[in-house]
């Protein structure tokens, strides 16, 4: 059974106002410091942090490291008085997040240039374990179809400046400004994989390859197919689900496919951003549009034997189910501001990160902390 990886990146959010705020000094080294599975890293914000699992052969497994991480964060942002929230962007801003200390981010912040103003947006990266390099320049033609429909299950980001984009995914569109984003042109192999990708960087599109922002990437670190289309989840269960679904599809040798091109994924790409799960949608199995559900039901069709190859298709189903019940994570951001304003959006994020009593490792607190939200 292929092995897979969970990257979540969360913004802290002062608890009223839920606008970015800078992590304390020494947070990511102190939280680095409890962990018991997985991995706190710093990201390009000074107002983020990312969490990493380590690599997992189960759902069962990858819940419990992010549970656990989550927990941690979560514990750390009430004690600044914040909120480590899993969404794709902030509810507001003041548009004052600063670049975390790196060299790295230095050269990503000099060729973003004013971009790194609106760039407060928090993803969902999944790795899948692929051995041979031809194998994964094939298995992203296998991805690339599905991508519209992965967002359009996974938007988690409705709102920007207080007020509602209209867009389940305001984080994609934000995303979709940067060079080499959205869907990845098809490789003949992976020398022209590489090919491709060395002609971004001669043209200074990109300062080095891990600025890639295509969709779904081969990963430069690990041998692995990186699934990048998601948003941040509002909590662990709806990450494991994306991550299973990635996992299928990577592992699904499917021949049925249409060879739709990059224009037409990418305008699904948009109309999953704008719509969600209300969207239409180019199916790669025929070629022709259809409505989102009609198309994930395809998908879920296709990918069934690797679901049940790797004992996911219950949790799968599990969490078909609990999308068409409570929505995605845009819908119930949504319904919570609009039953209870920000408030009730605190509460929601809140619930994603919940602090365990005791943390593990953690020195016992003085005097029981206020709600994050009045």
């Amino acid at each position: 059974m292929a092995r897979f990886g969970i990257e979540e990146e969360f913004l802290f959010l002062d608890e009223h106002s839920l606008v970015p705020v800078t992590l304390a000094s020494g947070t990511r080294e102190r939280i680095t410091r409890m962990r018991t599975g997985g991995e706190v890293t710093r990201e390009y914000l000074s107002s983020q942090i990312e969490c990493l699992t380590e690599p997992v052969s189960t759902a069962a497994d990858a819940e419990a490291q992010l549970r656990h991480l989550r927990g941690l964060i979560g514990w750390h942002a009430q004690e600044q008085h914040a909120i480590a929230a899993g969404t794709g962007t902030p509810y507001a801003t003041t548009r004052s997040s600063a670049v975390s200390p790196s060299p790295h981010y230095d050269d990503v912040a000099e060729q973003l240039g004013h971009l790194t103003r609106d760039h407060e947006v928090n993803g969902l990266h999944v790795h899948v374990e692929v051995g041979d390099d031809e194998e994964r320049v094939r298995a992203l033609d296998r991805v690339r179809g599905w991508l519209p429909v992965l967002l359009a299950l996974t938007g988690d980001s409705p709102f920007v400046h207080g007020r509602d984009s209209g867009f389940a995914s305001w984080r994609s569109i934000l995303i979709r400004r940067l060079p080499s984003s959205w869907c990845p042109p098809r490789f003949r192999d992976y020398d022209d994989y590489r090919a491709q990708v060395r002609r971004l960087i001669d043209l200074r599109a990109i300062t080095e390859t891990a600025s890639l922002s295509w969709a779904v990437r081969i990963s430069e670190r690990f041998p692995t197919v990186e699934v990048r289309v998601f948003d941040a989840q509002l909590t662990a269960e709806d990450s494991v689900f994306a991550a299973l679904l990635s996992r299928a599809i990577v592992l699904t040798d499917d021949h049925r496919q249409e060879h739709v091109g990059v224009d037409g994924i990418d305008a699904s790409l948009w109309t999953a951003a704008r719509r969600g799960m209300d969207a239409r949608l180019i199916d790669p199995t025929t070629g022709e549009v259809d409505d989102a559900w009609a198309v994930a039901d395809r998908m879920l069709a296709v990918i069934a034997p690797a679901l049940r190859e790797s004992g996911d298709e219950d949790r799968v189903g599990e969490g078909f189910a609990r999308l068409r019940t409570l929505g995605t994570g845009a819908d119930r951001q949504r319904r919570a501001v609009a039953e209870e304003g920000p408030a009730g959006l605190a509460r929601l994020l809140v619930a994603g990160t919940p602090v365990p009593h005791p943390v593990p490792g953690s020195p016992p607190r003085p005097d029981p902390q206020p709600s994050p939200v009045p």
